[in-house]
């Protein structure tokens, strides 16, 4: 008899674990769950705690609320980033600027941390890690165009440049998305940058595709004559 209630009990631990967790992943999908969750086991219900403090609370709830996710969740960049929102908020600054840098060199793929320190490098001049920090935002699908094609325009105006001649290194140093380089890099680096990146990493040894090259070509002309006409040149030099 008391083996069975002990059974029971257990079930009905569980059960109640389970519906508490099952709650919680709700609430990454409705915010109204989140005050829901029991605080234990608080995981994606404290990530909406702690970006609703800092959207409506104060700046010292927002770090306590912020800090309590990095706690519970410390691996993903999102929460160090969460963070330092909250610590900008507080007025934190120095100490935002530190959990920023740590949230995107743990994150590449957290495009709001690569922003945040995108706008920092051009702020400070820095214009490798700029374009390094742009190449990561290049890299994902969540990233819009317009933003690419506004530091694109202040990034790589000048080929010469020295983000201009890091953007080149990148390029020429794998073989992993030059097609993908080459489609959206038309569309949002300026013309005669995109161009001189393409024909300097080919000689550096980067290998880019002879359909993708044909693909661009026409229509890099039409932004920018010459740059098209470069293009065009290797296109019929390599293929």
């Amino acid at each position: 008899m008391i083996g069975r209630l002990v059974w029971y009990a257990f079930l009905l631990a569980a059960a109640a674990v389970t519906a508490m967790v099952q709650i919680d992943r709700q609430s990454a999908v409705n915010p109204h769950f989140a005050s829901l969750t029991p605080q234990p086991v608080r995981g994606f219900a404290q990530a909406q705690l702690a970006r609703r403090a800092i959207v409506s609370g104060t700046g010292v709830r927002a770090v306590a609320e912020a800090q309590l996710l990095v706690d519970r969740r410390p691996i993903p960049a999102e929460s160090l980033r969460t963070l330092a929102q909250a610590q900008f908020k507080a007025g934190q600054v120095d100490a935002g600027f530190v959990t920023i840098q740590m949230a995107a060199q743990r994150g590449w793929r957290d495009p709001a941390a690569q922003e945040a320190m995108l706008r920092l490098a051009v702020a400070a001049g820095d214009e490798a890690e700029a374009a390094r920090r742009y190449t990561a935002l290049f890299l994902q699908n969540r990233t819009e165009d317009a933003l690419l094609v506004e530091f694109g325009e202040q990034l790589f105006a000048d080929p010469g440049g020295q983000a201009a001649q890091t953007l080149i290194k990148i390029v020429a140093g794998t073989d992993r998305w030059s097609t993908q380089f080459l489609q959206r890099g038309a569309r949002v680096i300026p013309a005669q940058s995109f161009s001189a990146t393409v024909l300097e990493a080919d000689k550096r040894g980067a290998r880019f595709e002879c359909t993708a090259l044909s693909a661009i070509a026409p229509g890099l002309e039409r932004r920018e004559a010459a740059a098209g006409a470069q293009l065009a040149e290797l296109v019929r030099s390599r293929c």
